[in-house]
């Protein structure tokens, strides 16, 4: 399945167990899917390998019919297991030099941003798109640099032509 990485951009679902409130989140993810969005990123900070594999291989086939990429947060070896399209790395990740070396040409790679900085570093890297993280303060995230804002966002989007992910804003209500 070849993807166009800008389409599959536009409504970028990233996951969390804690908002589930009840709901599986294979179900959450179908509503979303059916509801618009055109990527999810399976985050999972705190399941066993055993478990973060089982879930991204369900997700992934959920997925597949609506050819709708699973990016795999942090974990090259879950999105290897499972066949996921995408990783999306922070960065205190592996190097994304060394992630495209383990994984096929035609999966793509994320990386947060949450600096000019990083931005610039990011130049040279081998990444696909950027999470410029975040744009607005979340509570689903707290170790991050202070927010970006409109502003930063659109500094970012001069400094570089690659796609942009915007990250953070979730308040926790439904």
């Amino acid at each position: 399945m070849t993807i166009d990485l800008r389409d599959a951009l536009r409504l970028y679902l990233v996951t969390d167990q804690q908002a589930l409130r009840g709901r599986s989140l294979t179900d959450v993810v179908l509503q979303a899917v059916q509801g618009g969005v055109t990527c999810v990123q399976l985050r999972e900070k705190t399941a066993s390998t055993r478990d973060f594999v089982a879930l991204a291989c369900a997700l992934n086939a959920l997925l597949k019919p609506y050819r709708v990429p699973l990016v795999i947060n942090d974990r090259i070896d879950v999105a290897l297991a499972c066949g996921a399209r995408g990783v999306h790395l922070g960065q205190s990740d592996m190097p994304a030099a060394q992630a495209r070396q383990l994984l096929a040409p035609e999966v793509f790679i994320g990386l947060s941003v949450e600096s000019p900085d990083d931005v610039r570093r990011a130049a040279v890297e081998p990444v696909d798109y950027l999470g410029v993280s975040p744009v607005f303060a979340t509570p689903t995230k707290t170790d991050t640099a202070p927010p970006w804002g409109l502003a930063g966002l659109r500094q970012v989007r001069t400094m570089t032509d690659l796609p942009l992910v915007a990250i953070g804003g979730y308040s926790g209500r439904a």
